[in-house]
């Protein structure tokens, strides 16, 4: 039985694009979590362009905003995968999901401190 042809090089990284956009806008159609949390990052990318501080805190305003993204998209997937493998209600899988959950919300706590900092240094200058 023949493998599968790797692709490699250029063409590679062009399907690992496509594949990740893709898994983008699945979680895009399919949770509406992701959909605020994209469009809430649309709108805070425009004010960190606009806000008073220095390239630093922007970078780190752009660091966490995606980092809500990032792990959303984890989440997502963590709960599609164990819907798939446990549709009745499971302990384990109630557990991972959960998980997930709280690392969505550990991540925005993360997003509103560096906005809370960003607004005090505004603030005070």
């Amino acid at each position: 039985m023949d493998k599968p042809t790797q692709k490699k090089g250029l063409a590679r990284l062009i399907s690992a694009l496509r594949y990740s956009l893709q898994g983008i806008a699945a979680c895009y159609r399919n949770e509406e979590a992701f959909r605020q949390e994209a469009i809430v990052f649309g709108l805070l990318l425009v004010a960190i362009v606009l806000i008073p501080v220095s390239g630093l805190v922007k970078l780190l305003l752009f660091t966490v905003n995606s980092l809500v993204l990032i792990v959303e998209l984890l989440n997502s997937a963590v709960e599609a995968i164990v819907d798939r493998v446990s549709p009745e209600h499971d302990e384990l899988a109630g557990r991972a999901k959960d998980m997930g959950s709280a690392a969505v919300l550990l991540s925005l706590v993360a997003a509103a401190a560096a906005w809370a900092y960003a607004l005090y240094l505004i603030s005070v200058s």
